[in-house]
């Protein structure tokens, strides 16, 4: 009997956890979300004006018009937008963590690299826009050019953070242990151990270069009439406003799905190491 209530007490503790759990991660947000939506919808009920806001109906009956209405963009416009991405971040993957890798590593590459990087960081993304239609004219690749302009360099500077900060007791370690080549330190032990700090790059490339696509859309570096910063501008020349802020949640939405997929897929398939390790 006594081993029955202590038992009983013990999967009680455990659901009381998990209800608290259920709690914090479902419907705390929910609620949140439903009391913001409320405050919103009654803000634009008492202004009474859809262009200066328009209220939750109005966004929901928009939404189902640029999806299912005969006209609607949206879904075309989210593909056109999310091909612009892949290009920009692509290419900012392909450049950012092989220089990072190669400045935070050794010391001359540093020294003669470091100007440039530095000269060219701190210029805003969207100032490049004008050399952007002109090198790639008004086609995809121009507003990928500025998304990799933007996305770049939060890759670079955390690559090269993460390889500069290596315990240098991990390197003499690993060179006792017989590993005495440059090629094979990177990858077994400065690779590694640099990891964290290229997954954050990332993670900010991903936003700051998600915001350039709006910005490069807006002012034209892009192709067609398709694209969510695109038509975002055109609803807002229409004095569509209802159909601006559809863009807007869909730009948020998007960004929040891409951080929670890149979070999601980094614990679960490339930090299972660590798991095991708790």
């Amino acid at each position: 009997m006594k081993w029955s209530e202590e038992y009983n007490t013990r999967v009680s503790a455990s659901i009381n956890i998990q209800r608290r759990l259920i709690s914090r991660q479902v419907i705390y947000p929910l609620t949140a979300i439903v009391v913001a939506l409320l405050l919103w919808q009654g803000a634009a009920m008492i202004i009474g004006n859809k262009f200066i806001l328009p209220g939750v109906t109005d966004v929901l009956a928009e939404s189902a018009d640029l999806i299912w209405g005969p006209d609607g963009t949206l879904i075309p416009d989210i593909g056109v937008s999310l091909y612009h991405f892949a290009i920009g971040i692509g290419a900012s993957l392909a450049v950012g963590i092989p220089v990072g890798m190669l400045i935070g590593w050794y010391k001359s590459w540093d020294i003669a690299l470091n100007p440039i990087i530095e000269i060219l960081r701190p210029i805003p993304p969207l100032a490049w826009i004008p050399f952007a239609i002109i090198w790639f004219g008004l086609t995809h690749f121009a507003a990928g050019f500025i998304i990799f302009v933007g996305a770049v360099f939060p890759i670079l500077v955390n690559t090269y953070t993460g390889f500069k900060n290596v315990p240098k007791v991990f390197v003499e370690a690993a060179r006792v242990l017989g590993c005495t080549k440059n090629s094979s330190l990177i990858r077994k032990v400065a690779l590694p151990s640099a990891f964290p700090s290229i997954i954050a790059g990332i993670r900010i490339s991903m936003g700051v270069g998600w915001m350039c696509l709006v910005g490069a859309e807006i002012f034209g570096a892009g192709s067609g009439k398709l694209g969510l910063g695109k038509n975002l501008w055109t609803y807002y020349n229409l004095h569509n406003m209802p159909a601006v802020v559809v863009y807007m949640i869909v730009l948020g939405l998007i960004g929040l799905i891409m951080d929670m997929g890149l979070r999601w897929y980094v614990n679960r398939e490339m930090l299972k190491w660590h798991e095991e390790e708790m």
